[in-house]
C-alpha cells in the first residue's frame, strides 16, 4: 500500500511539474503607453510580419500577433517557441517603433525561444519575413537591460525617427510573488535594407 500511495504521488507531481514547465508561460509586464498610435489603418496585410530570424543565435520563429491584456500589458506568445508582435504598432520596415517579444523560459527552466537573447551583440543580423515574400534587414544597435518597473517605454513603443524594431525578453531573477523575472532585455535594431 505505501508502495501504491509513493507512486501515485510522484505521478502527480511529475504530472503537475510537466504541465507547469511545457504550458505556463510569465506576463512580459511591459506597459504599453497610452495614446500609443495605431497602425491599423495604414498598414497593408503585405507587411505583416511572418518570421524572425536571428542567424548568430540560431533563431528561425514564427511571430504571433499580440495586443494588451487587461492589465495594460503587451501580450505574449502563447507558446516557447514562437514570439509575437505588437498589432496596433508599426509593422518591421515601417517608420517607427515595431515590437516583438518572446519567452526566456517558463519560470521553470524550460528555455524559451529568446533563451540566448542576451548573447546577441551590436552589429548582428536580424531578418523578418513579411506576409508580401520580401524580407527586412535590421542590425542590432544597441542591448539594454531595465529594471522591470523601469522600462522607457516611451523609447521602446514610440520612437519615430526611422524604422526600428526592438526585440523584449525577460531576464534576471525570479520574483516568485509576481511570477516574472526583475530585469527586461531589449534589443533595439534600426532598418539597414
Amino acid at each position: 500500500m505505501l508502495l501504491l500511495a509513493t507512486a501515485l504521488l510522484a505521478t502527480l507531481l511529475f504530472t503537475w511539474t510537466l504541465v507547469h514547465a511545457l504550458w505556463y508561460a510569465p506576463e512580459l509586464d511591459l506597459f504599453v503607453p497610452t495614446g500609443h498610435e495605431t497602425y491599423e489603418t495604414v498598414m497593408t496585410p503585405e507587411a505583416m510580419p511572418l518570421r524572425l530570424s536571428v542567424p548568430s543565435l540560431n533563431i528561425d520563429a514564427k511571430v504571433q500577433y499580440v495586443g494588451v491584456n487587461a492589465a495594460g500589458n503587451m501580450g505574449v506568445p502563447n507558446n516557447f517557441t514562437d514570439v509575437a508582435w505588437y498589432k496596433y504598432g508599426p509593422a518591421p520596415g515601417m517608420r517607427g517603433s515595431a515590437v516583438i517579444d518572446g519567452h526566456v523560459d517558463n519560470g521553470l527552466g524550460l528555455a524559451g525561444v529568446f533563451k540566448h537573447l542576451s548573447d546577441v551583440k551590436v552589429g548582428d543580423d536580424v531578418y523578418v519575413t513579411r506576409k508580401g515574400g520580401d524580407t527586412k534587414h535590421f542590425k542590432v544597435i544597441a542591448v539594454e537591460s531595465y529594471n522591470y518597473k523601469k522600462v522607457p517605454v516611451e523609447e521602446v513603443f514610440n520612437r519615430a525617427d526611422g524604422a526600428y524594431m526592438n526585440l523584449i525578453t525577460c531576464e534576471g531573477n525570479w520574483v516568485k510573488g509576481e511570477k516574472t523575472y526583475d530585469q527586461r532585455l531589449i534589443v533595439y535594431t534600426k532598418l539597414v535594407g
